[in-house]
């Protein structure tokens, strides 16, 4: 085992070496040495490498480009999908928080998305611009002064070239001056004079050769001379130039993509937070929470329905079996008006025209007190309204007080300022107090008030009534008062707790509907303004039957009329659930009364 160790440290070793001297080698190796004859492919070499790092400028300004659209497209997503305001109701549930909350970190998204495409143009975009013009240039200018060196020794090999042919031709000649010089001296029949010429020609040849000779010679040094410097100094630097922009243009490269990952790495924290955010506004989804909330917004504080009695049909006396039939087409219209939730509809347009008025009403239409709403939902209303006063008078006390204490500054010393200037400031600010003071104490008598309806409304008593009052119904059908006499103790003590809990005023019953085929009703009362009905409703409702008085009452709330026990009276509207029926009885001055009565107190008799 040890061996085996040893060996693989001495492999690792040698071949950490062979890396060094391989690196060694390649920073010592050098285009100017290594590919002196390689001007023309060092060229098409560096012009691909610059065009390479246009590329890359390219694909930044498409990445920047999608970054942006998408940085766009993100907040467009997110003001799309941003609750409007009918939907702002909802913004309690927590399912509804988590996706403003999701709405939020995505908009954050978005600008993290805007801040890469921005630093990718300012900080790589423009600098790959920047160096890739700087290369174009310093190679242009290499290329040059390649050019430049190579045709500098092309023009001296070109004169090398020359030179040699005047020297060759030189040559030749004087040679040829030679040969002839020798035939003349050897011809005897040639004069001296004519062999003088020829030697004076061979002469003057061989001078020619010799400074042709020395021309070459003198040429050929300097041609040597300067291809030993061309290629030894002169080529060697305009090609390590060459190498050295493309080794710049390489390290840019590299730069530029690790600083492009930098600009993505420096938001990827937010990033990461944001993605945070939005499993918090998941995990933050309650849906028992949200269930709950869905009960405070829509109960009504309304009981259930008691039992409806059975009725033995046998022992009816046959005399009454057509007031039955009435009596059970009324129960049966009472509670098809009371469950259908398409029958259902508020009392306010009824009672209005009992004396209602528009000051009464908010801005959406709904009454003062809410008592056109269901309980829970009124006491809902007062309790915000009665927030918003107590958080204004608390508002209003402070300015008061400020404007006191300016007042007291200046009183005290004059060159600050007037007092009288904040007296009428202080009295409309005291006049606002005390009216806000009166409306909060107003609201405070709606919300009590509401509490004791609702008291009333679910107390055992009140149920016990609702349940009595059942069998009355029963009871009354088959024309029987002695019935009543003999439970005389289920007789409300007080008709204005039932009155306070279900009476008219109250709105929290339904609006009465006539029979069909009176050709009134709802539908009339519906379509006329509710402070017009005495002025538009000329023909009065027609009467569904009549009904006796078995209890008297005292009228004491909006809209109800009293009546003595016995008095007889027409129905004009039946029963819809609410424990009130309708009824009309003539006056002295000719005309007639109409209101409404608990239903627990009369026995009615329908026509057929």
């Amino acid at each position: 085992m040890a061996s085996n160790s040893s060996s693989r440290h001495s492999s690792n070793n040698k071949l950490a070496e062979s890396e060094n001297a391989a690196a060694e080698n390649s920073n010592n190796m050098s285009w100017g040495t290594e590919l002196w004859d390689q001007n023309d492919n060092l060229a098409i070499h560096t012009n691909r490498g610059i065009d390479a790092l246009d590329k890359y400028a390219n694909f930044l300004r498409d990445r920047v480009a999608i970054e942006t659209e998408y940085a766009g497209k993100l907040r467009r997503l997110v003001k799309n999908y941003q609750p409007k305001k009918k939907e702002e109701e909802d913004n309690e549930f927590t399912s509804m928080q988590a996706f403003r909350n999701l709405l939020k970190e995505v908009g954050d998204l978005a600008g993290q998305r805007e801040v890469v495409s921005e630093s990718l143009q300012l900080q790589i975009i423009q600098g790959v611009t920047l160096l890739s013009k700087t290369l174009r240039d310093d190679r242009k200018k290499c290329l040059s002064d390649g050019a430049m060196l190579q045709q500098n020794l092309t023009t001296q090999l070109s004169s090398l070239e020359r030179a040699k042919r005047n020297y060759e031709k030189a040559y030749r000649d004087s040679e040829k001056a030679v040969d002839n010089y020798k035939k003349a001296d050897m011809d005897l029949n040639l004069s001296r004079a004519e062999v003088e010429r020829y030697k004076n020609i061979m002469t003057s040849k061989i001078q020619q050769s010799d400074d042709a000779k020395n021309e070459y010679a003198n040429q050929l040094q300097k041609t040597n001379n300067l291809q030993q410097q061309h290629f030894s100094i002169l080529l060697p630097a305009v090609l390590s130039r060459l190498q050295e922009l493309d080794e710049k243009r390489t390290r840019g490269i590299r730069e530029f993509i690790i600083g492009a990952a930098e600009v993505e790495s420096s938001v990827a924290p937010i990033i990461a937070r944001c993605m945070e955010g939005i499993v918090k506004a998941g995990e933050s989804i309650n849906e028992k929470e949200d269930s709950f909330k869905v009960i405070e917004r829509y109960q009504s504080g309304f009981t259930p329905p008691t039992d409806i009695p059975f009725e033995d049909l046998s022992k009816l006396d046959p005399d009454s079996l057509q007031d039955h039939y009435s009596n059970s087409m009324s129960n049966h219209l009472t509670m098809r008006g009371t469950m259908s939730a398409n029958k259902i509809k508020k009392r306010v347009g009824i009672f209005n025209i009992f004396g209602s008025n528009k000051n009464s009403l908010t801005a959406d239409g709904q009454k003062e007190d809410f008592s056109d709403l269901p309980p829970n939902q009124q006491r809902k209303k007062l309790q915000a309204k009665i927030a918003e006063l107590q958080q204004k008078i608390a508002q209003e006390t402070n300015a008061r007080d400020g404007l006191m204490k300016m007042k007291i500054v200046y009183e005290t010393n004059s060159s600050l300022g007037n007092p009288m200037t904040v007296e009428g400031q202080l009295n409309e600010s005291e006049h606002k107090l005390e009216k806000l003071k009166i409306d909060l104490k107003k609201f405070q008598g709606y919300f009590e008030r509401a509490n004791q309806a609702q008291v009333a409304n679910n107390s055992p008593q009140a149920n016990r009534n609702q349940l009595q009052n059942g069998h009355r119904t029963s009871r009354h059908s088959n024309g029987s008062a002695d019935d009543h006499h003999d439970e005389g103790d289920d007789q409300p003590d007080d008709a204005g707790s039932l009155s306070s809990s279900a009476s008219p005023e109250s709105g929290l019953g339904t609006s009465h509907t006539s029979l069909p085929g009176s050709g009134q009703g709802s539908a009339n009362e519906n379509a006329i303004g509710e402070d017009a009905y005495f002025e538009t409703e000329v023909e009065p409702l027609q009467p569904l039957g009549t009904c006796r008085a078995l209890y008297p009452f005292e009228a004491s709330s909006e809209g109800s009329i009293p009546m003595n026990e016995g008095e007889e009276l027409q129905v004009i509207e039946i029963d819809q659930g609410d424990g009130w029926t309708r009824v009309r009885r003539a006056n002295d001055s000719n005309g007639w009364d109409e209101g409404f009565v608990p239903t627990s107190y009369i026995e009615c008799t329908l026509y057929a």
